[in-house]
């Protein structure tokens, strides 16, 4: 048991967290939406999340402090430009096209759907192991979706549910393109994405007749911005390095819950039966996923990749004098072939496949 919390470690606490910021976000983001266009709102939010990581990572750079990963490289830059296309700039539109047409506390549940599609992308697409627990969960939260997004009558699903929906599809395209970068820092990758992604969405609000809101509007974006969408990306960035995509997705569920609650507290929206039975299957899903433990014997092919390690099991090489081997360090560095067993999860170094599912 000792192995399997070791296996969990940092990755659960890490996308949790992530989680939490990011759900925080949304009935935020929903108050600042009667001051500014949706548009406009969501370069602020992503520009916000831009500047306060740069002025974190200038901080960090004047004091010394400088943070032992692996740098992006000339080859991330066509996986970074689809990951702020998808997930910086037609995901967050969505969601503010959603939440002007959606009480607050369902677009908070329904974006448990983002979970949902980055898992199935990474199972379909990327192969990453889903045994029958995951797909269990994955079922109840769908079913508590869909329970707030059905409006009833001949109307069916509601327009604003279907934009809250798409963005969670758009993120969870971004979600698993982010995993070709998890080795490299995850700082330099939520810069990036935010200020290129909030200068974008910012000048097509300004042209299409958006106007700029007021300061404290503004100073507002900025911190949901560098909390939800900057911190909470990085966040989730070091999670998909230790849990694999489809497992980060998972954990990433719990973020609809901290913003439906949120959002009853801030606009007094009422707690329907509705709205309690979606939270117990969102609740039911999300605890499938924490009760998961895989672990059988795997081969480990010879690898060679560059991200920051300590030498544990899967890194045992020789360095050259002066280095720390016991302290995070960042450099290429190669994998010998080896087979073993202990929990794991599809982290950096365990993206093998699988005949069939294994618990």
């Amino acid at each position: 048991m000792a192995l399997h919390r070791s296996a969990a470690w940092p990755g659960v606490p890490l996308a949790l967290t992530s989680a939490a910021l990011f759900g925080a976000s949304t009935p935020l983001a929903k108050l600042l939406l009667g001051h500014s266009d949706p548009w406009l709102l969501a370069g602020l939010l992503y520009l916000g999340s831009g500047l306060g990581l740069g002025i974190v990572h200038l901080a960090r750079r004047l004091l010394g402090i400088e943070a032992p990963e692996a740098p992006l490289r000339r080859g991330d830059l066509p996986w970074l430009g689809a990951v702020v296309l998808a997930g910086g700039v037609i995901g967050p539109v969505l969601l503010m096209v959603g939440l002007t047409q959606t009480p607050a506390s369902s677009a908070a549940l329904l974006l448990n759907l983002e979970g949902l599609a980055t898992m199935g992308i990474a199972w379909l697409a990327f192969r990453e192991n889903v045994d029958r627990r995951l797909l269990l969960g994955a079922l109840a939260i769908l079913a508590g979706a869909l329970l707030l997004s059905w409006q009833g009558g001949p109307e069916g699903v509601g327009w604003g549910a279907l934009a809250v929906a798409g963005a969670c599809l758009a993120w969870g395209v971004d979600n698993n393109l982010t995993r070709k970068l998890s080795s490299a820092d995850p700082v330099q990758i939520a810069l990036t994405k935010g200020l290129v992604a909030g200068v974008v969405n910012l000048a097509l609000a300004l042209s299409q007749g958006a106007t700029l809101p007021s300061l404290a509007v503004i100073g507002g974006a900025a911190v949901v911005g560098f909390f939800g969408y900057g911190l909470s990306l990085v966040l989730f960035v070091l999670g998909l390095r230790h849990l694999g995509t489809a497992r980060t997705g998972a954990y990433f569920s719990m973020a609809p819950f901290i913003g439906a609650l949120l959002a009853i507290i801030l606009f007094s929206e009422p707690l329907t039966y509705r709205l309690l039975a979606a939270a117990v299957l969102m609740g039911i899903g999300l605890y499938l996923h924490l009760v998961e433990h895989h672990d059988h014997e795997h081969a480990h092919g010879e690898l060679e990749h560059e991200h920051v390690h300590v030498h544990d099991e899967h890194h045992q090489h020789d360095h050259g004098p002066g280095v720390a081997v016991d302290k995070p360090h960042s450099h290429a560095h190669r994998h010998a072939p080896m087979v073993h067993r202990h929990p794991h999860y599809p982290d950096l170094h365990h993206r093998h496949t699988h005949e069939h599912s294994e618990t």
